[in-house]
């Protein structure tokens, strides 16, 4: 007997339709075969379902059975179709009936029941795309899965339960639906920007970022308080919108990055790697191409603290995610993309021994040394980031002062409420445009919304004659200006805003010949 059963499988964030065709023959030896490229988790399956089975007290058809999945030329990936192959063996020994319009996916376990199982949420989105009704999915992957509306997720807890409904209709409720909206969740960051004494510039540079997407580069000597800006950011980001949320929960389900009984991401991702990190830790990667760092920083921030200590050639591998956004990772039988628009944050020390500004330690590197450092950086990389400041030494004394009076340093909060009104009006802005935040403007976008009057357009023309820059950083100068004036609730691009803009923007020294 023939039974077919719909399941479905994921390469990257696409999801694949595959026909799980069980075919129970009763002539010939008694054997077990999955056949239609199964790589060998699908292969494992027979042991899997058949163990199951048997420990679920329920007898296992001593057939020839030969499963095919369909289609045969797809290569097929990890444990999702134990439940379906499981399904269709029992409806073709036991003559149930399987619901129509409906899906089976999960991983057995011995005992028959059901684990959790990565890509419940890409399941389900392509569930509502084809228009199918039903998916049955392990119940510790339900949660993920619930988030889509108009889909019945029915939770499965063990093999058992599952042949109940299917033999006797048995009461089998769906999960309730939970909504993405209203999502208010906000971070507690390791410090609040009042904690920070000092270093007004830079706080204010890292409000502009967070405002309007942009990547920042910190250079200081150590002790400045790089690492406490950084890690101040995520109290100061607005929480993802429904349509952001489900981006990032899509990379996170596939990568299997969500706990059972997880649900979908609500905070921004904060990933700092360290500088040990290989490329295809930092960029993704692998025999079945799974996401990396810049990937799972998507819509959130990726810190890299010590910049200049990354492998050069895993630096370089950032330039095309940080320009388009996204990313394509080919291999001789997959290719996938993942999306990648992240905020940068990078920081590092001016030289080796970190003190070539300082004004009271003296630097012990040689220019040789200096520059050999340096140059781990390249130019086009540098190109990339909108801001980049240097942070001065803050004096023990000013600490000690600023402790005993009280410091008057604006808070985490109120950043954000300037942060939150700013990306309101980007969002009005961009509704049509598929896009969030003002980084993300391609030059058509600059051309429609940024309006420059003549004394600012003077002002940038000099500025970019003078600092020599390339055309991305010319109009990385009129986006920074642009998140400025939405800070301040400006219609306009003014001078001043646009004076603003270019103090973060490194000044080139002319060699001379």
């Amino acid at each position: 007997m023939l039974i077919k059963v719909c399941s479905a499988s994921n390469s990257g964030l696409e999801t694949i339709g595959i026909d799980v065709e069980v075919n129970v023959a009763n002539r010939g030896l008694p054997a077990f075969e999955i056949v239609g490229l199964p790589s060998k988790a699908v292969d494992e399956s027979r042991e899997r379902v058949k163990t199951a089975i048997i420990n679920s007290n329920i007898p296992f058809p001593a057939k020839r059975i030969i499963v095919n999945l369909a289609p045969a030329d797809v290569p097929k990936e990890g444990s999702f179709c134990d439940l379906p192959i499981a399904v269709g063996i029992l409806a073709a020994t036991m003559d149930c009936e399987l619901p129509k319009r409906s899906l089976f996916f999960g991983e057995l376990s011995l005992d028959g029941t059901l684990r959790h199982t990565r890509g419940a949420l890409l399941l389900s989105l392509f569930a509502k795309e084809k228009g199918i009704k039903n998916i049955f999915v392990p119940k510790a992957s339900a949660n993920e899965a619930a988030v889509i509306k108009g889909v019945n997720v029915y939770p499965i807890e063990s093999l058992s339960q599952l042949l109940r409904y299917l033999l006797t209709q048995a009461p089998l409720e769906p999960a309730k639906y939970r909504e993405v909206k209203n999502n208010q969740t906000v971070v507690q960051a390791e410090f609040d920007m009042a904690e920070i004494l000092g270093q007004e510039q830079a706080k204010r540079a890292m409000e502009i970022s967070a405002a309007g997407g942009h990547n920042f580069f910190m250079v200081g000597s150590p002790g400045s308080g790089k690492t406490m800006l950084a890690r101040a950011l995520p109290g100061i980001l607005p929480t993802l919108t429904e349509r952001e949320s489900l981006e990032v929960t899509k990379i996170y389900s596939a990568s299997g990055r969500i706990p059972p009984d997880g649900s979908v991401i609500k905070i921004r991702p904060f990933r700092t790697p360290h500088h040990t990190t290989s490329q295809v830790g930092l960029i993704g990667g692998g025999s079945r191409p799974q996401p990396g760092e810049v990937s799972l920083a998507h819509r959130g921030v990726l810190f890299l603290d010590e910049f200049n200590e990354f492998p050069r050639g895993v630096l370089e591998t950032l330039r095309q995610p940080m320009e388009d956004g996204y990313l394509t990772i080919s291999r001789s039988k997959e290719r996938v993309r993942y999306p990648s628009q992240f905020i940068l944050v990078a920081s590092a020390n001016p030289c080796p021994c970190g003190y070539l500004y300082h004004p009271k330690k003296p630097c012990l590197c040689t220019q040789r040394e200096i520059e050999k450092y340096k140059k781990r950086i390249s130019g086009p990389l540098l190109d990339r980031i909108d801001l980049q400041i240097e942070l001065p030494v803050v004096d023990v004394k000013e600490l000690s002062e600023d402790e005993r009076l009280g410091s008057t340093s604006t808070s985490s909060a109120e950043i954000r409420a300037r942060i939150v009104r700013a990306r309101q009006v980007q969002k009005n802005r961009f509704k049509e445009n598929g896009i969030y935040t003002n980084a993300e403007m391609r030059n058509v976008h600059i051309k429609k919304y940024c309006c420059l009057s003549k004394e600012v357009k003077q002002l940038l023309l000099q500025a970019a004659m003078a600092f020599q820059v390339s055309a991305r950083s010319y109009f990385k100068m009129i986006k920074v200006a642009q998140t400025i004036a939405d800070l301040e609730g400006s219609k306009n691009i003014s001078v001043s805003h646009m004076a603003e803009a270019l103090q973060y923007r490194p000044k080139i020294q002319v060699r001379e010949i």
